[in-house]
């Protein structure tokens, strides 16, 4: 958020920025209205404005193209995809032990751990924490684990003022919406958009320049610093051999954080966040921000082993879901996740539907696999939302076969139900007319008839073809064809 340009002229006024009530009740109504939709539902409401869509498909693809650059300079970027996807893979089946041996490094450094099993737990240490140390104000990082557990509702709620000081998930909380990217989470918004916000929240002038909407943030979140109770944030990397963890940041805001006057910094941590040893970070520390943005390494990537004097570090350490996917043989790689987002990227459907037609907190493919195990019954869509192309594992840092798990988490959701539904009628019947060669012609000639008649009809009849042309329908079949020629 460091400008480049002087100060702008005009004097900003942080005291008209929006109530925390009045921006959870309009969180409320977002939720409410993502919860009853699905993802087609969600997906054609982003694709209503074409003109916005398509930008964001150029800015997605911009991502993955900036991405391919930066690993193509490294001739050993597949010697680090298969040593990082191996550490995981080793991490992940002695898990218990690495943990165990964190927080007895971690405790030996002053740093506090604590154990939450599910979200409930890790918003309700949070806030004891909190009110213990009569902390009203708090400052939080970028963090997709407290996104997962709806702390800032719950902290709102028990009259906590918690500022995101990430500038994305700043935007995002002025205008009461969740992230549509792990990455870059107000990715969707225009820089007008981002004006008009700033405008009413932050009372700037009328402006899309971004490095005046920058520099306004940055003096409105400046303040909100030094005025901080509390720091939170997420953990990128946990050390078990050493007990340090390590934040990411292009901004420096978790810093900030943890040093302006802050006598408590709490961390939400994911079990899975574990590596094994020291000389490991630097695997994942080389992949992390190429994978994710192009660039070589994150502005400020900061360890933090014991707290300052007279400070107090704590981590939550949460399982949510976790143990119960590790016990899962087929989707238990998705553990490995560092979260760069490239597999969102890189997707065609999630830069054709944008992030927030995916009702998880993660979108895009990874999301797709994880939401399942999470409650499979409200997420039972998501699987369904890709092509199976395979560009996702292709472009994963740590090799997880996402494609195949999509397809594997398809079977299991049509396992479990029921078997007379539209599409399994559908199927069978599909199944009896491919068995029957006078039946598959007879279709075949009805078909061809309707679509060379009812050319219209036939394109608005299902979602795929609204935004296709059918083929000319050829005045003889090859079957036809072949009878006729076959002896000439």
């Amino acid at each position: 958020m460091e400008p480049t340009q002087a100060k702008p002229q005009t004097k900003f006024n942080t005291k008209s920025e929006t109530k925390p009530k009045a921006n959870l009740k309009t969180k409320k109504i977002i939720k409410q209205q993502t919860q009853t939709q699905t993802h087609a539902q969600l997906a054609e409401g982003f694709l209503s404005n074409q003109l916005k869509a398509s930008w964001f498909n150029k800015s997605i693809w911009y991502q993955r193209d900036k991405r391919d650059v930066a690993t193509k300079k490294l001739n050993e970027w597949e010697t680090l995809r298969e040593l990082a996807s191996d550490i995981k893979a080793h991490t992940l089946s002695k898990l218990d032990e690495y943990l165990i041996e964190f927080e007895e490094k971690a405790t030996a450094n002053g740093i506090n751990i604590h154990w939450a099993s599910d979200d409930k737990e890790h918003n309700e240490i949070a806030t004891n924490l909190l009110k213990k140390h009569n902390a009203k104000k708090v400052v939080k990082s970028k963090s997709m684990l407290s996104e997962e557990c709806e702390l800032n509702h719950h902290l709102e709620n028990n009259g906590i003022e918690i500022i995101e000081s990430d500038l994305g998930e700043r935007i995002l909380q002025f205008s009461g919406e969740k992230p549509s990217h792990i990455v870059m989470p107000a990715i969707h918004k225009t820089k007008e958009e981002i004006g008009e916000l700033f405008e009413e929240k932050l009372n700037t002038k009328k402006s899309n320049d971004p490095v005046y909407l920058t520099q306004a943030a940055r003096l409105h979140l400046r303040e909100k610093f030094i005025n901080a109770d509390a720091s939170m944030s997420g953990v990128n990397f946990a050390v078990a051999e050493t007990g340090s963890f390590v934040l990411c940041t292009n901004e420096g805001n978790a810093d900030l954080g943890l040093t302006a006057n802050s006598k408590l910094h709490i961390a939400s941590m994911g079990i899975e966040k574990i590596i094994p040893k020291q000389e490991h970070l630097g695997v994942f520390v080389r992949m992390l921000a190429r994978n994710a943005t192009g660039q070589p390494i994150t502005t400020y990537t900061s360890h933090f082993t014991k707290p300052n004097k007279g400070s107090e570090i704590h981590i939550i350490i949460v399982d949510n879901n976790r143990t119960k996917l590790l016990a899962e043989e087929k989707f238990n790689s998705s553990l490995k996740c560092i979260r760069c987002a490239a597999c969102m990227n890189t997707c065609p459907v999630f830069k054709n539907s944008g992030g927030h037609s995916y009702n998880f907190v993660i979108p895009g493919p990874i999301g797709a696999i994880l939401a399942p195990a999470h409650d499979i019954k409200k997420y039972e869509d998501m699987p369904f939302a890709s092509t199976l192309c395979g560009s996702c594992s292709n472009v994963c840092p740590v090799k997880i076969n996402i494609h195949e798990q999509l397809y594997d988490w398809r079977q299991e959701i049509t396992q479990r139900k029921s078997s007379f539904t539209i599409k399994s009628i559908m199927m069978k019947g599909g199944a009896f007319v491919l068995s029957h060669t006078w039946m598959y012609r007879l279709f075949g000639k009805i078909g061809g008839f309707f679509v060379h008649n009812f050319r219209k009809i036939s394109t608005m009849a299902t979602p795929w073809g609204k935004g296709r042309e059918l083929p000319d329908v050829p005045k003889e079949s090859f079957k036809d064809w072949w009878d006729n020629n076959a002896k000439k």
